[in-house]
């Protein structure tokens, strides 16, 4: 009697005093273990719940479900799904962009090739972070994070900075890894054989 509840909870959410209300959904079992306890985090009533709720206004605002969301300053890329799969080739419905003076729909070869190009972006990016601040010199750790631990003292850092203090907790920048003079490429920081840093004895 899903009709008959739906009127319930309606009128129990107007004799509610904590503006909160009920809402119920029948979710398909094979999907509800991924999908419960993500709504169980977008609802919570804190920091978490909030910062949630605002990454997903973009993917609100969609007419299509984004693959991926690309965002600067000004500009933004979105890669619209859901993927279309071609022979052995996979491509978004299209693409968006927006950014100063542009708004313009991509097609679903432009959004394909841009979501390649922006792939590759980020991941020059990140290898030049790492070898800037000599991270793969850095023993491999987990990437879970104790939050109970991490979180007060990232929000120490913060407050040790905003009072005056505008050097606590920033790491200085590592030296930048050498480039090998045959290809311009950097060195890779460790050995694949035995770890230790190319050039060693």
């Amino acid at each position: 009697m899903p009709i008959f509840r739906k009127a319930i909870d309606r009128l129990a959410d107007l004799l509610r005093r904590d503006r909160k209300i009920t809402y119920r959904a029948q979710i398909d079992a094979r999907t509800a273990p991924y999908v419960v306890p993500l709504l169980n985090k977008i609802v919570a009533d804190d920091e978490d719940g909030d910062t949630l709720r605002n990454s997903l206004i973009p993917w609100r605002r969609a007419q299509r479900p984004p693959i991926a969301i690309y965002r600067g300053d000004i500009s933004t890329c979105r890669i619209d799904g859901p993927w279309q799969v071609a022979d052995d080739h996979w491509f978004p419905l299209g693409g968006l962009i927006v950014t100063s003076g542009v708004t313009a729909h991509l097609n679903p070869f432009e959004a394909e090739a841009l979501h390649k190009r922006m792939q590759k972006a980020i991941e020059d990016t990140v290898f030049s972070w790492a070898c800037e601040h000599d991270l793969y010199a850095l023993r491999h750790i987990p990437d879970e994070i104790d939050r109970a631990v991490a979180d007060p003292a990232a929000k120490a850092m913060i407050a040790a900075w905003a009072s005056g203090d505008r050097q606590a907790g920033v790491p200085a920048i590592r030296p930048t890894v050498p480039a090998m003079p045959e290809t311009g490429e950097p060195f890779p920081a460790l050995c694949a054989v035995c770890g230790k840093g190319l050039g060693h004895a």
